[in-house]
């Protein structure tokens, strides 16, 4: 009775689509059925980038650009091959949807609209007859024989040659229990990664609305980071911060987010090259107002907000300034110490570091090395880049790979 081959992609998100829409299109003959589990498509597509959709990046050179994952570089490296930004720029632009590449390497639609993403994600679904079902919560998998069963949470069952799990990640290791347990595959205990700074009290916090270009470091770990640091109302947030906060995941995780942070808020520097820039400096205009020295070139609230912290007087200048301050103040603008107290999740962005364990997957095919006929895709897997579009980039990576398997081309 079942002659046509049946895929079943569990999750609506960017991976479960890509998959979805690819497989249908490079096998007419599959019958493609996509399962979300809310009433709504593309979730994180939508509010991705402030609504315009960080789609990739504009770094096309795959052993950098996988290096943006803390975890999944390794496997990264070899799917990228298979199909890596510039394939997801190409695929798009045959669609009618151009990228571009904004200074930083960001890529997003010339729209600035996400809805662009999901419209032409949902016109393939049409064109190739993908079915879309809502409100389907898978609850058991099973292999019989040489199918899948799939138990939904309201009794309904399902039968399939191929699934692809492209759920997203969990928060909590228990919620990954409906899969393991049938396909005896392991996990990697999933934590936060992606998340701001809270620093409860600290007068840092003063300063909101600040971005100062600077060097992040955790105490006492090789977790570091160099680009824009915002202050916010809560505590720290900013490119340097995001990064270091998804490469210290774990780390941070054990340390029940109390840690202490210290930036160089002049990169250029470090303590003993700026001591010598600042005698010479001394030497040349003493009669200058240290608040006024030029290169120093940091926001006006930033700098008074240091001088501050080191009892110095706005009015200070250089010829008089005790040598004991003038030591507080190099520590404070190369190695100003921050405590930090809990973590906020960035904007909407839920990311997860864990998931189902790399080496049970194969990173050319996206199939399960423990169970033929089983897929993944996406954040269910223990793979998770830093902002600026790499965890869409593995969304389609891993989508397109596990489709064209499925496929057979």
């Amino acid at each position: 009775m079942r002659g046509q081959k049946t895929l079943v992609v569990i999750g609506g998100g960017a991976a479960g689509f890509f998959c979805a829409v690819n497989a249908a299109r490079l096998d007419p003959d599959i019958k493609v059925i996509l399962l979300e589990k809310t009433g709504k498509l593309l979730q994180k597509v939508k509010i991705s980038g402030g609504g315009r959709c960080n789609t990739t990046h504009h770094l096309f050179d795959i052993s950098p650009f996988s290096k943006c994952y803390p975890r999944g570089e390794k496997f990264l490296k070899k799917a990228l091959h298979h199909f890596g930004p510039a394939d997801t720029v190409q695929w798009f632009a045959e669609r009618g949807v151009n990228l571009k590449a904004e200074p930083d390497g960001r890529m997003f639609p010339v729209t600035d609209n996400s809805q662009t993403i999901i419209d032409c994600l949902l016109k393939e679904s049409e064109r190739f007859g993908v079915e879309i079902r809502l409100f389907s919560i898978v609850v058991k998998l099973e292999k019989q024989n040489a199918t899948w069963q799939l138990t939904l949470q309201d009794g309904r069952m399902m039968e399939a040659d191929f699934v692809c799990v492209a759920c997203g990640g969990f928060p909590k290791s228990e919620q990954f229990g409906w899969l393991t347990k049938a396909t005896g595959h392991s996990i990697s205990t999933p934590v936060p990664s992606l998340f701001t700074f809270n620093t409860p009290g600290n007068p840092i916090t003063s300063l909101m609305g600040v971005s100062q270009k600077a060097h992040v470091k955790i105490a006492g770990t090789k977790f570091e980071a160099e680009g824009p640091v915002l202050v916010t109302h809560w505590g720290l947030s900013g490119p340097a911060i995001l990064r270091t906060s998804a490469f210290a995941a774990r780390e941070l995780a054990a340390k029940d987010y109390q840690f202490e942070v210290i930036i160089n808020w002049m990169p250029l520097f470090n303590e003993n090259s700026l001591r010598e820039k600042i005698l010479l400096y001394r030497q040349e205009k003493g009669n200058k107002k240290v608040m006024n020295t030029e290169w120093f070139d940091l926001p006006d609230r930033l700098l008074k907000f240091l001088l501050e912290s080191c009892e110095i007087d706005s009015e200070q200048r250089w010829a008089d300034l005790p040598a004991a301050k003038q030591n507080k103040l190099i520590k404070a603008l190369t190695a100003f110490s921050v405590p930090a107290k809990g973590k906020t999740t960035f904007k909407d962005e839920f990311v997860t570091a864990g998931g189902i364990s790399l080496h049970e997957i194969d990173p050319n095919s996206m199939q399960s090395k423990l169970n033929p006929g089983l897929y993944f895709a996406g954040e269910i897997m223990d793979v998770d880049g830093v902002t600026g579009g790499f965890n869409f980039q593995h969304a389609w990576t891993s989508g397109m790979i596990a489709a064209r398997h499925i496929a057979g081309v």
